[in-house]
């Protein structure tokens, strides 16, 4: 490339704009080496001083690297330390509406100011200020086994429900072990399980969750850990039912597997939370994520389940993070007992499912029929995904890939079982998207109407 013919401003800070234009354009990819500094200071008339300056600011910002005689090289995006999946799903040209994230309104959630106000008032000086104590603090441990649905051994909390996921995994899931995960699932669970070098083995959904035949085939199959989402699934909306969960109870004893539960959308989840727990005495651990309810970045997730897990679960934390930080706990605290931003969580509830009823319905007039679900994300059935992404981006809207969702691999999960089964409506050797319906607001109607076109053959 003819780098000079690019530049119209010929200072340091022009230079540096031409250069970061060209790679945010991918005219520029990363590993393309860049002119010297003379060369290019020749070609524009400038002096060598002039683009060692550009280059100076373009490292600074992570674009670039100078690698001394080797030359000056394009950095790739930040985005490349993400795992494979989560690259599928943040990747994408920027948007009018993004409906791609699977993220919470921050208009929905709690203020998290007068709470911080309030705990650094009345924190007690202990809990803060030292190493070895409890890694959960007092108060917070009360409210988590009085909303628990089963009696937990252990009760810890951790810095979210990924990584409570991990470190359980890590716990119980020697190297080539077999997982048995739901199919679609959450992506970043399979690039956890890939990096952990386990093996994911598929159990379809129907409309009450996992189905009992698919789960019995997974474990006959030597699946050791179950990982699956009680309610609000990522990314179809299913929720277990109580009758499912006896059946999938009475599969699971007749195997020697421990059950993981992912209630990542918690509080702001319309279903009630059932669970195995009751069902399955010390073969559950259950996670419970504050992340869509209360903020992301509290990074807490809690985590109950038997001693023989927990208890190595906290010794592990110990030679490593420690605990999550009693600070943000005695936060997660204030806002779990505070009557302002309790009801913050139950409107966010209200609104979340107000949002997804209102795109169901708008859906419907144009002929595409969905099931209800619950949680913040709806499953849309497409006929082709590259093609529905693409019409999306036209209009301005985007949203996350069906493929990434897919547990074994293939191009595109589609649920694959009868509608006799009670399969999630409109599934059956379907391609889909995900559209993150919490994010909507007053243009439901023209968002219905774009992705009905998309979905469209």
């Amino acid at each position: 490339m003819d780098l000079a013919a690019h530049v119209d401003d010929r200072s340091p800070r022009g230079i540096a704009a031409t250069v970061a234009r060209l790679v945010r354009g991918g005219d520029l990819r990363p590993g393309d080496r860049l002119p010297t500094v003379r060369t290019l200071a020749a070609d524009l008339g400038v002096s060598p001083a002039t683009v060692s300056g550009a280059w100076q600011a373009l490292s600074a910002v992570g674009i670039v690297i100078s690698r001394g005689r080797a030359g000056t090289v394009v950095l790739p995006p930040p985005a490349s330390w993400l795992p494979p999946r989560y690259r599928d799903l943040a990747g994408g040209a920027p948007a009018r509406l993004d409906l791609s994230t699977g993220t919470p309104d921050p208009e929905l959630l709690p203020l998290i100011g007068p709470a911080l106000s309030r705990v650094a008032l009345q924190r007690p000086a202990a809990d803060t200020g030292a190493y070895v104590t409890s890694p959960v603090v007092p108060a917070l441990e009360v409210l988590l086994r009085d909303s628990w649905p089963f009696a937990p051994q252990r009760i810890t909390v951790v810095d979210g429900a990924l990584d409570a996921i991990s470190r359980t995994l890590e716990r119980v899931a020697g190297y080539g072990s077999r997982v048995a995960v739901e199919d679609p699932g959450f992506p970043p669970l399979f690039d956890l399980l890939d990096q952990l070098g386990l093996e994911r083995v598929p159990v379809t959904l129907d409309r009450h969750g996992m189905r009992p035949d698919a789960l019995e085939a997974a474990l006959d199959a030597g699946a050791g850990v179950v990982v699956l989402q009680p309610r609000a699934h990522n990314p179809t909306g299913v929720s277990m039912t109580s009758t499912r969960a006896r059946e999938l109870a009475a599969v699971l004893r007749r195997h020697d597997a421990l059950v993981v539960e992912d209630d990542h959308s918690g509080e702001i989840a319309s279903a009630r939370d059932v669970t195995l727990g009751p069902l399955l005495p010390d073969r559950v651990v259950h996670v419970r994520s504050y992340s869509k309810s209360h903020g992301p970045d509290l990074r807490i997730a809690a985590v109950g389940g038997p001693a023989s897990v927990l208890d190595g679960l906290v010794a592990r934390r110990m030679l490593g993070p420690g605990w999550t930080s009693r600070l943000l706990q005695h936060v997660l605290v204030d806002l779990l007992t505070d009557s302002s931003a309790i009801e913050a969580v139950a409107h966010a509830r209200r609104v979340y499912h107000a949002r997804r009823r209102a795109l169901r319905d708008a859906l419907a007039t144009h002929g595409i029929a969905i099931d209800p679900g619950d949680g913040i994300n709806v499953w849309l059935p497409v006929h082709d995904e590259r093609t529905a992404l693409v019409r999306l981006e036209a209009a301005g809207i985007r949203v996350a890939p069906g493929a990434p969702f897919s547990a074994d691999g293939g191009t595109s999960p589609s649920n694959v079982v009868g509608e006799d089964s009670g399969s999630p409506a409109g599934s059956v050797g379907r391609a889909h998207v995900r559209v993150t319906v919490g994010l909507l607001g007053s243009e439901v109607e023209d968002v219905a109407r774009a992705l009905a076109l998309a979905a469209a053959e």
